[in-house]
């Protein structure tokens, strides 16, 4: 019986084969999710596109360790997570704290985290706070532990599946579900104690897969 692989598991077979093309295919279709992945981490294009860089070579150089059974996802993203972890630990500051809570005054060129959460959570007839839920969510994420905000980010923006996100993270799905069950459930609560009402965000999403 022939197996039936994904795109980029057959992207994947050819690089271990040594097809000089499947690499550049991987980096044209991967490097803008990894981009915006880092962005809404570190605040920082030339950081993120640096991490970019490293991920994908790290990908390179450990293509023999991927087996070709349709995680690529979950196997891409824990590598560009692992730089990040290893990027904050080296760093004098958090990288997390400094980026975030920097404030931009040049707004039509800031696509913002905050602006994208409070897309999902502030509900159509309150659009007139939607600034000020923004800027609490900007400082509300940093509070959630940093692997509940992981979990959060690559489900709710890098459109990884659960089941992805717990590869990605290295852990049990059941504990995926409940990171971002707790996610979900503490900004709501954060957001409440701000003085925020039941009814000036969206119920987040149910979805579990």
């Amino acid at each position: 019986m022939t197996a039936i692989y994904s795109t980029d598991d057959e992207r994947m077979i050819r690089l271990q084969e040594g097809d000089p093309y499947a690499f550049g295919e991987l980096v044209q279709e991967w490097q803008g999710p990894l981009f915006g992945f880092f962005l809404k981490n570190t605040r920082d294009e030339h950081l993120s596109e640096d991490l970019v860089q490293e991920t994908l070579l790290k990908l390179y150089r450990n293509c023999w360790d991927y087996l070709p059974k349709g995680l690529f996802k979950g196997f891409l993203f824990r590598i560009g997570r692992n730089l990040l972890i290893d990027h904050s630990r080296r760093a004098v500051n958090d990288v997390l704290i400094r980026s975030i809570r920097r404030r931009t005054s040049v707004e039509a060129d800031d696509q913002d985290l905050m602006q994208q959460v409070s897309e999902e959570i502030v509900s159509a007839e309150n659009r007139a706070i939607e600034r000020e839920v923004s800027e609490a969510v900007q400082e509300l994420l940093l509070q959630l532990p940093e692997e509940q905000r992981q979990t959060f980010l690559l489900h709710h923006y890098n459109s990884l599946t659960l089941s992805e996100v717990a590869d990605a993270m290295e852990t049990s799905l059941p504990t995926a579900k409940s990171r971002l069950r707790l996610a979900r459930e503490k900004l709501r609560y954060l957001l409440t104690c701000r003085g925020f009402s039941e009814e000036s965000f969206f119920e987040m999403s149910s979805s579990e897969y």
